[in-house]
């Protein structure tokens, strides 16, 4: 048997943890072993790097690495004009883009004084919608695909493509949509769209009933998903958690109802919550969540003004001087809180703009702190279930 003391790391991790009482040493080699998931890994979500250090198939360490993906957008915006921006913020989240042409648009609307109208605010509101609905799909294929279920994934995937033909249909681009822009958005709805959209809201539903059934009550995945990545409600605050994640543990926050924007406070939804804080929780939370926004997009469609104007006149917006001022600006995306913090100093450049995404937080410091003691095989998994996209920590 190989002797603890050569370890050269045993001060940095004692032999047996203290807690648990399990070995943290591997006697066959006589160290630690150091192993890397991603950056091109189908268990890490993005173009991000997991460097573990594991004894036996138990993590023991966890440390992540950014700066794989496409970055600096905040300096890159600095440097350009306000509408030569927008190319630039949808992909600071490429599976939902429509948060940052949001936020964008409205910091600087607010900074400028420019009201929007009405039925732009309907259409703004139904986008993110289907934006939500889009990315929720994404996850939810990827999350069963983490543990084994990669035909939920082309499920899932082939129903995203339908939401993607709708957008393609209403701006012209499946991915990076441009759709909203600061006065409005950039037009009127298709004749027959809103039929489109509920014959497409009919099949997700009769896929998601198949999901339920075959993950949700999943005896593998249950026992895989439960107890996994815990977040205790104490935990919510000191590491800035937000959204499903912090919903997964019965905190009651959403952005749509405690700071309504838009047309939310004109929609009839509840917080969704669910008890546990651990993977499984937050799964339920996004299956139902997902199943709500099918319900926010047809009562959108109900209640949206048929008649009006979708854009407000801007001067000439290659020579728009926004009015100096701060402000920030924020909303519910799928991952929790994303805000845009814009500064103008009155000339026809941003002096600064700073993105709030989720998945800094969600990603590198409470991804390291709940992997520890984690099998290497549900690494994957607890990656995942924080949903996150790394070009948000890389802005």
């Amino acid at each position: 048997m190989v002797d603890v003391k050569q370890n050269s790391q045993r001060s940095k991790f004692p032999p047996v943890d203290a807690v648990t009482g399990k070995s943290r040493y591997n006697l066959l080699s006589g160290k630690y072993l150091k192993i890397w998931q991603g950056p091109q890994h189908p268990g890490i979500t993005g173009n991000m790097s997991l460097e573990l250090t594991v004894c036996g198939d138990e993590v023991i360490e966890c440390k992540t690495h950014v700066g794989y993906l496409h970055r600096g957008f905040e300096k890159l915006m600095e440097r350009r004009k306000y509408i030569q921006c927008f190319p630039l913020v949808c992909r600071i989240c490429v599976p939902e883009p429509d948060f940052n042409e949001y936020l964008f648009a409205a910091g600087a609307e607010e900074l400028a004084g420019i009201e929007v109208p009405e039925k732009a605010l309907w259409y703004r509101t139904l986008t993110l919608e289907m934006a939500r609905l889009a990315s929720f799909l994404m996850w939810i294929g990827g999350q069963a695909g983490a543990f084994g279920m990669a035909t939920i994934g082309q499920w899932t995937v082939t129903m995203r493509d339908y939401v993607l033909d709708l957008f393609e249909e209403l701006s012209g681009g499946r991915i990076y949509h441009m759709y909203i822009i600061p006065g409005g958005v950039r037009s009127d709805l298709p004749a027959g769209y809103a039929r489109r959209v509920e014959d497409t809201l009919v099949m997700i539903e009769k896929v998601l009933k198949d999901i339920d059934l075959a993950m949700m009550h999943n005896a593998v995945f249950k026992k895989r998903a439960v107890g996994l990545g815990v977040i205790t409600p104490g935990m919510v605050d000191e590491y800035g958690i937000t959204g499903p994640n912090a919903r997964g543990s019965g905190i009651r926050r959403d952005i749509r109802k405690d700071l309504p924007y838009l047309v939310y406070d004109q929609l009839d939804f509840d917080i969704i919550t669910e008890e546990g804080g651990d993977a499984y929780a937050r799964t339920r939370v996004r299956m139902r969540e997902t199943a709500q926004s099918i319900d926010l997009i047809r009562q959108m469609l109900r209640k949206m003004p048929a008649e009006g104007p979708f854009f407000r006149k801007l001067p000439n917006v290659l020579h728009w001087k926004v009015p100096t001022g701060q402000t920030y600006v924020q909303a519910e995306c799928t991952r929790g809180e994303y805000g845009f913090f814009m500064v103008s100093d009155g000339t026809e450049l941003p002096r600064r703009i700073y993105v709030r995404g989720p998945s800094y937080t969600h990603a590198v410091t409470l991804m390291e702190r709940l992997a520890v003691h984690v099998n290497i095989a549900d690494t994957a998994g607890l990656m995942v279930s924080l949903h996150t996209y790394p070009p948000e920590i890389e802005r």
